[in-house]
């Protein structure tokens, strides 16, 4: 018999994408899908399981069905209904707490893959220009999605010294996005106008959700000859994009915004129920955050199929225009940014082509 793979959290996209993905692996026999509300998508020959990973009820599922790899998707920053941030913090945290517990006491347990994202490394001023899997944190993040991915990769690290046998892959995740995204980036990306921080245009990096699923499957199965799956490992595409790139791509024009209004700003648009505008969200959208990738390529063997550049123009092409034409927008700027260039040049005690010639008269 192949394996036997457990995925949480189904009903999100996310997840039951790669649900259907793994179902072709050959070395995978039976795939068990499990989540506290039934999906609204197709799962394909899964067995979807109704359990909440918060209760006890989840060590049964894993014993009944001798599951031996679990992927643990049920970690995010928005919640699934009207449950709110309690209902996210409680299935991030305390959800991954019972599961892991549950994982402890399943003998058959041999594979625990974890989603989790570059947010643990918070956004921060002084924070260095790229971060690496081991870099220390200057600043941890203090509350939201990111303080519960902190949480959580704390209790894989206590599962994995409890339980050498079993071979644990945390993937940190950059932004995710794609035509299908639902992220609250992607909510922000699809504002009308996009507030940014006056005087700050961020690096940001992106990860494709197709690139997601296949790098999934590569930590759930058997490594590859000469490759290892195990660890902690950064997930992003090549390169990075500017706040101000992911704009004109869009056609969506900007307001700065200073820096002490900004949160003003969020909290009324989350009010509004616009978009999901969080204290890390706007951190993110001030300093920006780029991390390492050659563990992943080195150490994983994973190689993205799409850059950041690509994985973005991807997204954008699934939105609806926006109120600027990108071609136009993007040639205003950049003819204004050469006018600058040239001017900066010239220097400051260069004199006008009139001028000049008067002196040459004289």
């Amino acid at each position: 018999m192949g394996k036997v793979v457990l995925v949480t959290g189904v009903a999100r996209q996310l997840s039951g994408r790669f649900v259907r993905r793994v179902q072709r692996e050959p070395e995978v026999d039976r795939v068990v899908a499990v989540d506290v509300v039934p999906p609204d998508h197709d799962l394909g020959d899964a067995e979807f399981v109704r359990a909440d990973i918060r209760q006890p009820v989840i060590g049964k599922v894993l014993a009944r069905h001798a599951v031996d790899t679990v992927v643990h998707l049920d970690v995010s920053g928005t919640p699934l209904g009207a449950g709110g941030r309690t209902q996210a913090k409680e299935t991030n945290v305390i959800g991954t707490m019972q599961l892991l517990g549950a994982c402890q006491k399943a003998p058959t347990v041999r594979r625990l893959v974890v989603k989790s994202t570059t947010s643990v490394y918070g956004s921060a001023p002084r924070d260095p220009a790229v971060f690496t899997e081991t870099t220390p944190v200057k600043s941890l993040p203090s509350g939201g999605f990111a303080k519960d991915a902190v949480e959580v990769e704390g209790f894989v690290r206590g599962f994995a010294r409890r339980r050498p046998d079993v071979a644990v892959a945390v993937l940190r995740f950059a932004n995710i996005l794609g035509p299908r995204a639902d992220t609250p980036l992607a909510e922000f990306f699809d504002l009308p106008v996009l507030p940014t921080v006056f005087g700050y245009d961020p690096r940001l990096q992106f990860v494709h959700e197709d690139d997601v699923d296949e790098v999934l499957v590569v930590a759930a199965t058997e490594p590859r000859r000469g490759t290892l799956n195990s660890g902690t490992f950064n997930i992003a595409g090549d390169g990075v994009l500017l706040l101000s790139q992911t704009a004109r791509r869009l056609g969506r024009p900007t307001v700065p915004v200073l820096l002490p209004a900004v949160t003003w700003v969020g909290r009324m648009l989350r009010t509004a129920g616009v978009t999901d505008f969080s204290a890390e969200q706007i951190r993110l959208l001030t300093h920006g955050r780029v991390v390492d990738t050659r563990q992943m390529r080195e150490t994983l063997g994973f190689h993205p199929v799409h850059t950041t550049a690509e994985t973005f123009h991807d997204f954008a092409r699934s939105r609806a225009g926006g109120l600027l034409p990108p071609a136009r927008l993007a040639a205003a700027v950049d003819g204004m940014a050469a006018r600058v260039r040239r001017a900066a040049a010239a220097g400051p005690g260069t004199k006008r082509g009139p001028e000049r010639q008067e002196e040459r008269q004289s």
